[in-house]
């Protein structure tokens, strides 16, 4: 188990963007933070949930999706990397499988341009929305099957995207796979954002003795879409470390990651998972 330096501290910054279907505006935007992310200290930075692409057909969608290898947006990433020396997540992007299915995948890059780590998401957002709107995005994407950690130099990191937040047992697995570190790329809805983000995060964070970093797509994607915003930066006892408002824009903060290990001793409950069966009640 991956134990925090008391004096092990790390930088963070979710690029908080609006993405549209105009990948080349979406990608020059995506550039210009991390630039301004990278001169303010930053060393790991994090984009949100289909930072590179937004469109409302799923034909587009499929369209647009490329193998990682010819993918725009994830090779302007790992040059990004090289040339600033920062980590980089992908929050998410459209992409290809190695049998040909349109995924929405994550992808972290190294300082050095490398990918050291992927998730496709598991849990696609299939809802009916009390406002009348409704989401099918299982019409656009074939859901992953495996959960993601990979070690950074600031501890194990626990992919996930979006929907996944509401799926609690997915970080259960993670942080028992060592995580310390979670990250929540999206691109919440307007509907649920103002009731649910904020629990749910917090809840996450709670739950797990880890930090949350949670970047956000914001503003009006396209005609009928609309992004919650709020990036938000959790620290393992559910204290909100930073949080964006509902423009583009760079969000910082500095973690103090002794704070895992503070939590995690001062409450085990990440550790102590008991086995339990289902009693019959009644007469």
């Amino acid at each position: 188990m991956y134990q925090a330096s008391p004096n092990f501290s790390l930088r963070v910054a979710c690029l908080q963007t609006t993405a549209t279907p105009d990948v080349a505006l979406n990608l020059a935007q995506v550039e210009r933070l991390a630039r301004d992310a990278a001169a303010a200290g930053a060393q790991f930075l994090a984009l949100p949930e289909a930072f590179d692409f937004l469109a409302p057909h799923r034909d587009a969608v499929r369209a647009h999706a490329q193998r990682e290898p010819e993918n725009k947006a994830l090779q302007l990433v790992s040059g990004l990397t090289k040339e600033l020396g920062v980590w980089i997540l992908a929050g998410s992007v459209s992409a290809r499988d190695d049998s040909g299915n349109t995924v929405n995948r994550s992808v972290l890059y190294d300082h050095q341009g490398n990918a050291v780590g992927r998730y496709d998401k598991i849990h696609l957002f299939d809802v009916d929305l009390p406002d009348g709107s409704s989401s099918r995005e299982s019409e656009f994407y074939r859901a992953g099957t495996s959960a993601a950690v990979v070690p950074t130099p600031w501890g194990i990191l626990g992919l996930s995207i979006c929907y996944d937040v509401r799926f609690a047992h997915l970080y259960r697995r993670l942080v028992q796979r060592g995580a310390t570190l979670l990250s929540v790329p999206a691109a919440f809805s307007p509907v649920t954002g103002p009731l649910h983000w904020h629990p749910l995060l917090r809840a996450r964070a709670i739950e797990t003795g880890c930090f949350v970093v949670a970047p956000a797509q914001c503003g009006d994607n396209y005609a009928g879409r609309h992004s919650y915003g709020h990036s938000l930066i959790v620290d393992p006892w559910g204290v909100v470390l930073a949080e964006g408002g509902e423009q583009p824009g760079v969000v910082l903060a500095d973690l103090d990651l002794a704070r895992v290990n503070q939590f995690r001793t001062a409450i085990p409950s990440w550790g102590l998972d008991l086995p339990f069966t289902d009693a019959e009640q009644g007469a």
